[in-house]
Parts: C-alpha cells; sequence; structure tokens
C-alpha cells in the first residue's frame, strides 16, 4: 500500500514563502517513490510580501500563504489546522526563508523564536506518534526548538548544512547540528528525523538539491 505523505508549504518563493525548487523536488520525488501526498499550509496572510526580482520586501502587499501555496500543488492544498498526523505516514517540509517568517519566528527573534501553534501541534503528533519527519534546508531549525533539551525535549540531531549562525542556533536550543554536504542527509533514529541542507548551501546547484531531496525521501520511505 502506498505510503501516504504530508506536505507542509507557508508560500510561494523563498525570501516570503517556501522555496519552491526544494518543494517541487519534494514532490517529483514522493511521485517517483509511489508516494501519495497532501499538502497543508496556514490559512493566514504571510509576514510579508517580498518582491523577488529587487529581494525587497514591498510595503503594504499582502498574501494568503495557503492561497500562494497552491500554486505550488497546483490548488490540492487543504489548511494546517486540519492535518491530522494520524491520518499520514510521515510529515515533510520544504525550506526557504519564508519558513523562518511564517512557520516560525526565527527570522526576527534568533535563538528566542516561537513555532506557529498549528505547526507545534502537528509535529508533537508526528512525534508522539514515532512517525518519519523530514526537514529541507532551515526547516530542521523547528525540532531544534522543539525537540531540543532546552525545550523540556529528548534532544536532536539535525543538519543545517555549515551554515554557522543557523547552527549555532539550534546548539544554543539544545539540539546537535552536524555540517553536511548538499546531498548529504542526517538521520536522528531515536526522534525519526530526517534532514538534508539543499539551499543553506547559497552556492548549491539545483540538481545537488534534487539529489539530495530524493536521498533523504528514500531513506525516509524506506520499508
Amino acid at each position: 500500500m502506498p505510503k501516504s505523505i504530508a506536505v507542509v508549504l507557508c508560500g510561494s518563493g523563498r525570501s516570503d514563502g517556501s522555496e519552491i525548487t526544494e518543494s517541487v523536488c519534494t514532490l517529483l520525488h514522493l511521485s517517483r517513490l509511489g508516494a501519495t501526498y497532501s499538502c497543508f499550509a496556514p490559512d493566514m496572510p504571510q509576514a510579508e510580501v517580498v518582491n523577488h526580482v529587487t529581494g525587497k520586501p514591498q510595503p503594504g502587499g499582502t498574501r494568503n500563504m495557503m492561497a500562494e501555496s497552491a500554486r505550488i500543488s497546483r490548488g490540492q492544498i487543504a489548511p494546517l489546522s486540519t492535518l491530522d498526523p494520524a491520518s499520514f505516514d510521515a510529515i515533510v517540509i520544504p525550506g526557504g526563508t519564508g519558513l523562518t517568517k511564517n512557520l516560525c519566528d526565527f527570522a526576527t527573534k534568533g535563538h528566542e523564536f516561537t513555532v506557529l501553534p498549528d505547526m507545534e501541534n502537528v509535529l508533537r503528533g508526528f512525534h508522539t506518534l514515532k512517525k518519519p519527519i523530514g526537514l529541507i534546508c532551515i526547516a530542521p531549525i523547528l525540532a531544534a526548538r522543539l525537540f531540543g533539551t532546552r525545550a523540556n525535549g529528548p534532544g536532536c540531531r539535525i543538519t543545517l548544512g555549515t551554515d554557522q549562525p543557523a547552527s549555532d542556533a539550534a546548539a544554543t536550543l539544545g539540539a546537535t547540528p552536524i555540517a553536511k554536504g548538499v546531498t548529504e542527509v542526517q538521520f536522528d533514529d531515536k526522534n525519526r528525523l530526517y534532514s538534508t541542507p539543499a539551499y543553506m548551501h547559497a552556492d548549491a546547484k539545483p540538481h545537488q538539491v534534487y539529489e539530495g531531496i530524493g536521498r533523504m525521501l528514500d531513506l525516509l520511505l524506506k520499508p
């Protein structure tokens, strides 16, 4: 029976939503592996709107995360608040700077950040049920906050590539960040966490991001 995977997005575009290449690579590999997937996103405004040509915020701009994420999922999407961990075999979260603004506030608060309540509830649900959690790019910072020892969690091993500021923040939260290359995967068997750096390596090539995400999902969906 095909495995059913929940994919969480938070917009369309790396600077203010989910990183598009990482998101599309995730869906392509899930399809390649014969899994079924359902996409979810918060049904609320993005933290900000960024002009991806200039890289600058657009004052007064407003976009809904779920509506923007539907551009990636071809319209098939549901509110994050409706995601029931008991209904899926695993969860995968692509990265992007937008994740640090929408699914949490790491972008503005550093290691003192909090996670969006719906996102926290979902991740704790998968973790409690001992179901696999796949985290791409900056997404492992969510696990550091929720499952690091400073959060009275069990501690966790993740990769944020070789990004020192993000790795330092994760370590402050009680996680163990492990440097990995763009095509490599970090697996934490105790917490069933799978992570791969993707564009945490700013000079990564698209085919390398594709390869790294593929390796992560090969392991995550392995019987």
